[in-house]
């Protein structure tokens, strides 16, 4: 059964990516999880920011990125929708060992049990799985 949780709408700029970790730490303090929470916090920073840095959410002025939460039985499910744009949808590479850049998604890959991307109408989702252990 798919619970929805919360969604924030935020600017597509640098600036949404502590807003977003933040908003995500305080979903998982209200639902209790605040031990396990690092994952989550690393996965929707990275998401986020790769968002406002390769997408149109970050190039136009008006540019927006909407992150939701959903609980699918004991998995959080965040997904992270932009303007899309660009010539090609993101994808995990090999980030060159002095690379200050190209991590992001190898992270996700890390933590996340599963991730995802999409085209969709509004523009591009990215989305990630991420398996905690919730209080009872």
């Amino acid at each position: 059964m798919t619970r929805f949780l919360a969604q924030v709408m935020l600017p597509g700029a640098e600036t949404s990516v502590p807003l977003a970790r933040a908003f995500a730490q305080a979903l998982l303090a209200v639902h209790g999880l605040t031990e396990d929470g690092y994952p989550v916090l690393l996965v929707v920073s990275e998401l986020v920011g790769n968002s406002v840095h390769h997408s149109d959410s970050g190039r136009m002025p008006d540019g927006r990125v909407r992150v939701a939460f959903e609980l699918v039985g004991p998995v959080l499910h965040v997904t992270v929708i932009d303007d899309g744009g660009g010539a090609s949808l993101p994808k995990l590479r090999d980030a060159d060992g002095d690379s200050e850049n190209g991590r992001g998604l190898a992270l996700v890959n890390e933590y996340a049990a599963k991730w995802g991307v999409a085209e969709i109408a509004a523009g591009r989702s990215v989305w990630a799985d991420l398996e905690l252990k919730w209080p009872a």
